[in-house]
């Protein structure tokens, strides 16, 4: 059963619908620092490949990560990975600050990456990944969970897709999430230069849903602002983000996101998005619908016939790492473009950049 009490150890499970055989796409797990490697390769066993090494400096994390995938080798280095010329994709989940480098090693050892969100925290990095990838032909992949990883999610990209609404016109994005008891965040989560950010953390889902959605390629930053509201004790957290954008297409978005989940909701975070075009719009309740039910994967979509209703949940499955899988090995690029990938990524560190500091008045 899904994990739903915090965002940082949840990682969904779904129908295992293998695109290669056994043994096919060798895959290894590395740099376990965020729960999230669990929902990567779950999703990538799902889809066929072999995981076959683990690496991590913390022997505590790796015990746990055996305890879930027992078959796993552990390598005694992470060279040792690079070196193995049976594994196609390493999949990471390191501290934010460090995804960018720890990327083009691995490209510039003739491998693809498949990395946690956000994949920067900083424009630097990001240009080095795009000149690695140039260079090398390599792919830098990135788990945008909160799309990839939902089904309503992924429901709603086909039917705006689809033109189930028309032509969209403007998304919202709300994003909050719960931090929990501060003992169970490692100190980088709260080091501004190794997290990047809230815009750059788990903004940078909110700007890749707003480009898929928006069908926009580009997007002008055009405010944003954050704030630490509520941790003092921290001041170089910040517990609230807000961003809104013009895309290049004429879309509009606006995105909040947030460490405020009450511990009285039943997950860790709300999270909804609201889609509108010029002949009706979709609104996802993607984890939760509040006071009626725990589940989640609601879909709401109102057109001129009506309004409708959808449970998503076990209907659409997770395709994003099949045709990941499939593009790797044949030089596709039908899950997600690089361009798309680097795009998001450039938007929520510009956001990042561009973001005024609210002042919090302290008693």
């Amino acid at each position: 059963m899904t994990q739903k009490s915090d965002g940082m150890n949840y990682a969904p499970q779904g129908k295992p619908r293998p695109v290669v055989q056994p043994g096919e796409f060798p895959i290894a797990a590395a740099f376990l620092e965020h729960g999230h490697i669990y929902g990567q390769c779950n999703g990538l066993l799902e889809a066929g490949a072999t995981l076959k090494w683990v690496y991590d400096a913390d022997a505590a994390k790796v015990d746990a990560f055996r305890a879930k995938f027992p078959s796993v080798r552990v390598a005694r280095s992470f060279d040792e990975i690079l070196a193995d010329p049976d594994v196609k994709l390493v999949a990471a989940a390191a501290i934010p600050c460090d995804r960018g480098p720890i990327g083009c090693r691995v490209m510039e050892a003739g491998k693809d990456y498949f990395t946690d969100k956000t994949p920067f925290t900083t424009l630097a990095q990001l240009d080095a990944a795009q000149a690695t990838v140039a260079r090398t032909g390599r792919k830098y992949a990135v788990y945008f969970s909160e799309r990839l990883h939902v089904e309503s999610a992924m429901l709603a990209t086909d039917l705006v897709r689809d033109g189930a609404i028309g032509r969209v016109i403007q998304v919202l994005g709300l994003g909050p999430h719960r931090i929990g008891p501060k003992s169970g965040r490692p100190a980088w989560f709260y080091e501004r230069a190794k997290y990047g950010g809230i815009l750059c953390d788990i903004g940078s889902h909110q700007f890749e849903q707003f480009l898929t959605y928006s069908g926009a390629a580009d997007a002008t930053i055009t405010q944003a602002a954050v704030a630490n509201y509520a941790n003092a004790d921290t001041p170089e957290f910040e517990d609230f983000g807000e961003a809104s954008l013009l895309g290049d297409n004429g879309t509009s978005n606006y995105i909040r996101v947030d460490w405020f989940t009450p511990a009285g909701l039943s997950t860790w975070g709300d999270g909804r998005t609201v889609i509108l075009g010029t002949k009706g719009y979709i609104e996802l309740r993607k984890y939760v619908d509040v006071a009626r039910e725990k589940t989640g994967d609601h879909v709401f979509l109102v057109d001129d016939a009506g309004e409708r209703y959808i449970n998503a949940a076990g209907q659409v499955g997770f395709r994003f790492f099949g045709e990941l899988i499939l593009d790797c090995l044949h030089g596709t690029e039908k899950a997600m473009t690089q361009a798309h990938a680097f795009k998001a990524a450039e938007l929520c560190l510009r956001a990042q950049l561009a973001a005024r500091h609210i002042t919090v008045p302290r008693a």
